[in-house]
Formats: structure tokens, C-alpha cells, sequence
């Protein structure tokens, strides 16, 4: 038997955390199953994207003693726009402060 955690963040500050003791040889798939993390937060398997140390792996990956599964949320927006959009705001918010002569 070895030890991991199967982790999920459904949003900022949250986070479900659980600690599984499985079969040597186990994969990520069947660990995120074993956790019902997914059926918790109502995900599908197939459209996940999971890792292993911050690391995308498949789900046939097979673990290793003291391995973190991490689930992965979608992004909200491309994170080349939201750059975009904060340079916008802070040019313009730049604009309005600056004293006109």
C-alpha cells in the first residue's frame, strides 16, 4: 500500500483535500475515483485535465508512494487577454490621475 492525496480547488481559498492509501501500481484514474472528488463537485473524468506534482499526466499514469493528483480547473479567460485588459485599465486608470497642464 502507498500513501497519496488527491487534491481539487473549486475556487480561490477552497480546497478538498483527500488522502487515500491505495494498491502499489494504482493509476491517477483510479485514484480519482477511489477519492469521489469528482462526483463531489459533479466533474466528468473526461473532461478534466489532472496532474501529479503540477504536472499533466494521463489518466492511466501510473503513482508512487506520497504523489499529490491534482484536478484542475478551466481557465475563466485567455490569460494573454486578461494581460491585455489589465494594461488597458492601468494605462487609462494612469490617464485620469495625471494632472493636466
Amino acid at each position: 500500500m502507498i500513501d497519496i492525496e488527491v487534491v481539487y480547488c473549486p475556487r480561490p481559498s477552497q480546497t478538498d483535500r483527500t488522502v487515500l492509501q491505495v494498491q502499489e501500481g494504482c493509476t491517477v484514474g483510479q485514484a480519482l475515483a477511489a477519492s469521489g472528488v469528482l462526483a463531489r463537485h459533479g466533474l466528468e473524468e473526461a473532461t478534466v485535465a489532472v496532474g501529479v506534482w503540477g504536472r499533466q499526466q494521463a489518466l492511466d499514469h501510473p503513482l508512487r508512494a506520497r504523489d499529490r493528483v491534482e484536478v484542475y480547473r478551466p481557465l475563466q479567460c485567455d490569460p494573454k487577454e486578461a494581460r491585455r485588459l489589465r494594461y488597458r485599465r492601468q494605462r487609462e486608470e494612469g490617464a485620469r490621475s495625471s494632472p493636466k497642464r
